[in-house]
């Protein structure tokens, strides 16, 4: 009997992982088409060898971003100021918002814009937190606060502080 208390109880947890994924997965295939090939947060572990561009709300991003993130926005995206700021179009760059959408929408204008090296932050800052990995408030300091854009999106984020 306990034998089989333990296995009901490990399948529990093994099915609450997967089910976590596969909802942000279902949400990416619904949203995204792929236009922009995606970067696992797992694969991006020098941070200073990439051009990393926030692209959320600046109020999202005050709350909290990756590292040395430059924030570019969304809808206040302007194509000049990266021009200016990445003059090289093969340097590698990372977009990311909350999980992927938005700088999906980003990383397709700098493709057009003649970018060559742009990749989508897979999960966005969410499954970014969720690994475990830090982010930074508007002082640069460490913070566990994320900004959860919403509380139907702030279902994927399962770690750290959701700010509304």
């Amino acid at each position: 009997m306990m034998r089989f208390l333990s296995l009901l109880v490990l399948l529990l947890l093994l099915q609450s992982s997967v089910f976590g994924q596969t909802k942000l997965d279902k949400t990416l295939k619904k949203w995204n088409t792929e236009s922009v090939p995606y970067i696992q947060p797992e694969n991006l572990t020098d941070t200073r060898s990439f051009t990393i561009l926030d692209t959320r709300k600046k109020e999202e991003y005050e709350v909290s971003h990756l590292k040395d993130a430059l924030w570019v926005g969304d809808k206040a995206f302007d194509p000049n100021k990266v021009l200016e700021e990445i003059p090289d179009k093969a340097a590698p760059i990372v977009v990311y918002c909350s999980i992927g959408v938005r700088s999906e929408d980003i990383g397709e204008k700098l493709l057009a814009l003649g970018y060559t090296n742009v990749q989508n932050l897979y999960g966005g800052i969410f499954q970014w937190k969720n690994n475990d990995r830090a982010v930074y408030n508007a002082k640069n300091q460490p913070t566990d606060s994320v900004h959860a854009f919403s509380k139907h999106w702030g279902r994927l984020l399962s770690k750290g502080v959701k700010v509304y």
